[in-house]
């Protein structure tokens, strides 16, 4: 994924959250409505995410020193994080809070037609930056399904913006049933209910973002389709005899880290080597770009003697 398509998608989305927040506040200060107090905090959480990606993606820009060697890649995954836990967290709990109180202390709503027309102006505004986001999301997801691409991508940002937004038109519409319902019953009871389911989903959010950018903070390493292309390119080179183990991880969305032990056969003299290892690496670079951290170690792979295989033989083993 590009940093600018990510941008792209949470610019759009900043500028309408932001927006939108106020509308909702404004709209729940006349009318009373608890799901438009939900509502608002719930844009104003998406605001606050919507900025600490940013902030992430620069500070992920920082040069690797001493303390950091590997550099700040991965601060992106570690503001998705924040943003997965803590704001959709605060965000859901005050809402079930909320909800709670309506039920216990029911009020009318005033001025009802206005919490409606937010609502439904809220719903095009965030139909608009789904639409940019999933755009965005389209030039890199390729022929993943929806699910597959929150799951798998390396890079944070498009997939949290998405499941925002998503979770942003489906709290409208449950707002908006709440208003509706208790503006055609005159109870407020439904209004209480839905400030409750959108406290509900916030929090499920909260979960699944926060289960798959904990993955990208443990360490992941190359797909299958990376480490093909790596494999490949190293089994290829004419000064590489055998593969003999290799590993990869992401040092974040856009640079990976891979260590290999290799068998370069008959070249014995040091010079070669390092020839043939700088040569390795060029080789690996071409096949995969984002494999910018690489270590190779020269070593003899010593095949068992119940299986020895023919000396020509490509051998991989160990696990990635």
């Amino acid at each position: 994924m590009s940093a600018s398509g990510g941008n792209k998608a949470i610019v759009a989305a900043l500028l309408a959250n932001a927006g939108i927040a106020v509308t909702k506040f404004v709209a729940f200060l006349v009318s009373g409505s608890s799901s438009m107090l939900a509502e608002s905090v719930h844009s104003l959480a998406d605001s606050g995410n919507q900025g600490l990606l940013l902030l992430g993606g620069k500070q992920a820009k920082k040069h690797a020193d001493a303390e950091h060697p590997f550099g700040y890649g991965r601060e992106r995954y570690v503001y998705a994080f924040v943003v997965s836990i803590i704001l959709f967290s605060v965000g859901g709990v005050f809402s079930l809070y909320e909800g709670v109180s309506k039920l216990q202390d029911p009020h009318p709503l005033e001025q009802a037609w206005l919490p409606i027309t937010v609502l439904l102006i809220a719903i095009v505004l965030e139909s608009f930056s789904l639409r940019t986001a999933v755009r965005e999301s389209n030039l890199v997801r390729g022929k993943q399904s929806w699910i597959a691409f929150i799951r798998h991508a390396k890079a944070p940002e498009l997939p949290v913006v998405l499941l925002e937004d998503v979770a942003a038109l489906l709290g409208l519409v449950l707002a908006l049933f709440g208003v509706g319902l208790t503006i055609l019953t005159e109870d407020s009871l439904w209004d209480a209910i839905g400030t409750i389911a959108i406290g509900i989903l916030l929090i499920i959010v909260a979960i699944v973002l926060g289960i798959e950018t904990k993955s990208l903070l443990v360490g992941e390493g190359a797909t299958v389709k990376q480490r093909n292309l790596i494999r490949d390119a190293i089994n290829a080179h004419p000064d590489v005899r055998s593969l003999i183990h290799m590993k990869t991880l992401y040092l974040g969305p856009e640079e990976l880290l891979v260590g290999a032990k290799i068998d370069f056969g008959s070249v014995s003299r040091v010079s070669d080597v390092a020839a043939s290892i700088d040569s390795v690496e060029r080789d690996i670079r071409e096949a995969e770009p984002m494999a910018r951290v690489i270590y190779i170690e020269p070593d003899v792979y010593r095949r068992p003697p119940e299986a020895a295989p023919p000396t020509d033989a490509i051998v991989i083993v160990g696990n990635d």
